[in-house]
């Protein structure tokens, strides 16, 4: 299914925005992608947005886990078994996503929006244990937890970071520095196997997801730039930017709405 010129324009720009906000407030970003695909880009099939947006989050979480792994913060046995199960869980709910009606979908991604905008105003402990490990005594919970929020990632694409950072510290105590790094590897996980998935029935338009990625990566750049220069205000970032989230669920519930009707 080939795009307009414009389209793909459009789309490098959506993933400029999507980077720079992962670049400014360090997460939720990726939840803008399948809106700007679907509404702004002009995807007509919200499979494709989907399928598409998905593997451009695992390529940018793909960057994210180079920056950490440099930094010493990624638990990497933790992020192995967590990401394994997810990758199960993963490809079973692309499976249920892919066969339920798009405009259902986009229905239940932006009641998915409202709760991440919530998360993110409610913000995160910092607590936790330096020493944390994963082995045979909280492996269960590592796997369970994994399996859970791959299952959530994947019906929907989207990243999940909202969910998988506090599953890891739920399920080994680790400090939330550690569980941000090592959750990039879930998400890179999660987003290939949702993108595999989808790819299987044609639902990725691939030079519009490379052209996103690149998007993104240039404006992760000027994110992360703002970010140092706004230092100490990132909580109140967050919250306009959670409010932007609500705005663009309210408008998302309002279109499928109609669409019901």
């Amino acid at each position: 299914m080939m795009l307009e010129p414009l389209q793909y324009i459009l789309g490098g720009g959506s993933g400029a925005l999507v980077g720079f906000v992962l670049g400014l407030v360090g997460g939720g970003g990726s939840i803008l992608a399948v809106p700007l695909l679907v509404y702004l880009v002009g995807v007509p099939n919200p499979h494709l947005a989907i399928g598409t947006s998905a593997f451009a989050v695992a390529a940018i979480a793909a960057m994210g886990v180079v920056n950490h792994a440099r930094a010493g913060t990624v638990r990497w046995r933790c992020a192995i078994m967590f990401a394994g199960a997810g990758v199960v869980g993963a490809f079973a709910g692309s499976s249920v996503g892919k066969a339920i009606d798009g405009q259902k979908l986009l229905f239940l991604f932006a009641i998915v929006m409202v709760v991440v905008g919530i998360a993110m105003v409610r913000g995160r402990k910092t607590n936790g244990d330096p020493a944390a490990t994963c082995d045979a005594r909280n492996a269960p919970k590592v796997f369970g937890y994994g399996l859970g929020t791959g299952a959530f990632s994947g019906f929907f694409g989207i990243g999940g970071g909202f969910l998988i950072v506090p599953g890891l510290m739920a399920s080994t105590e680790m400090p939330i520095i550690n569980a941000v790094g090592s959750s990039l590897v879930a998400v890179t996980a999660f987003g290939l196997t949702t993108t595999f998935n989808y790819a299987l029935s044609g639902f990725v338009d691939w030079p519009l997801a490379f052209i996103f990625v690149a998007g993104g990566t240039l404006g992760s750049v000027f994110g992360a730039r703002l970010a140092k220069r706004l230092a100490g205000t990132t909580g109140r970032l967050t919250t306009i930017f959670a409010g932007l989230i609500f705005a663009v669920a309210a408008y998302m519930l309002w279109k499928s709405a109609a669409a019901f009707g």
